[in-house]
């Protein structure tokens, strides 16, 4: 077996934001709305992870495509100044971009710029089994184009996790990254019968562990063998939630940082939950993931 070069493997997720503040969602129509400064920044899921990830103490490298374009040199100095290595193919398509609404409660909602891929694109084989060799554990965006690496991850060693984010339970491109990852992420607030999806993937897939997140009221979590999905509650929030960008992200660190350590599943969701508290503290235009420190001093109950 290749000795571990790093901890995790992030790949795709890789691009830029524009967030905009609005005083409600959905929002009214009207012909123009006065709000505060419209900013963009780098910082997508797989980026949102990868930080995460390192700033727990993980040696994280990130691997996605990336356009040579300003939105890319963005990504390229995000990951800079956090100390991540990012290994980049080069993109036609040009790097990939969303708009962010936020409302005053920092409920989100994200608008996808579907025009930033391109169908021939594809992360090289060999530099895929390179990197995922060289890790403890494989992280995978639904991002395009990975889905045509689940194939290769398949036949690897590494341990493999996806965020579905807020999959309906029933859309195949979703599902072909839930039945071949062994920890399932996922947002339940496109779910009519969480349990029913949660008890599917495990069933059909070959998770170890689905987590189903559900915001401020904490989650679902169901590992192989159990025979009821059990819920967790949210954390609390450290401070006023101003912004719910990258809660997800935070969560999949905190709970990834303890599975991998061998933590118990119970403490690896608590780790999640106050990442993803946290994150929900901090505006969408900063990237200031929760670090080690904070996260061990919190992270099991007095």
């Amino acid at each position: 077996m290749q000795p571990q070069e790093h901890d995790v493997l992030v790949l795709g997720g890789a691009g830029v934001d524009t967030i905009v503040y609005v005083p409600q969602l959905p929002l009214a129509y009207a012909d123009s709305y006065m709000v505060p400064a419209i900013e963009t920044r780098a910082g997508q899921t797989g980026d949102g992870v990868a930080l995460g990830l390192s700033a727990l103490g993980l040696r994280t490298v990130h691997l996605d495509v990336l356009g040579d374009d300003p939105e890319g040199d963005l990504v390229r100095a995000l990951h800079d100044r956090h100390g991540v290595r990012l290994v980049t193919v080069p993109t036609a398509a040009g790097t990939k971009r969303a708009v962010n609404l936020v409302d005053p409660s920092g409920r989100r909602l994200s608008l996808y710029d579907v025009s930033r891929a391109d169908d021939g694109d594809r992360l090289p084989e060999a530099l895929l089994t390179q990197l995922a060799r060289a890790a403890a554990h494989t992280h995978v965006s639904i991002t395009h184009p990975c889905q045509h690496a689940l194939e290769t991850l398949g036949a690897l060693e590494t341990t493999v996790s996806v965020d579905l984010h807020n999959w309906d339970g029933l859309h195949q491109y979703q599902a072909q990254f839930a039945f071949m990852a062994d920890v399932v992420f996922l947002s339940v607030t496109a779910l009519a019968d969480p349990e029913s999806t949660i008890r599917r993937i495990l069933d059909h897939g070959r998770a170890a562990v689905v987590v189903g997140t559900d915001g401020a009221d904490g989650g679902y979590v169901m590992c192989r063998g159990d025979t009821e999905v059990s819920r967790y509650p949210a954390a609390a929030l450290p401070a006023p939630a101003i912004d719910s960008n990258g809660a997800g992200d935070a969560f999949v660190s905190g709970f990834l940082f303890g599975f991998l350590a061998g933590q118990p599943i119970p403490i690896c969701v608590r780790y999640g939950a106050i990442a993803g508290a946290h994150a929900c503290t901090v505006a969408g235009v900063r990237l200031e993931p929760i670090d080690r420190a904070t996260l061990m001093s919190l992270g099991l109950p007095a």
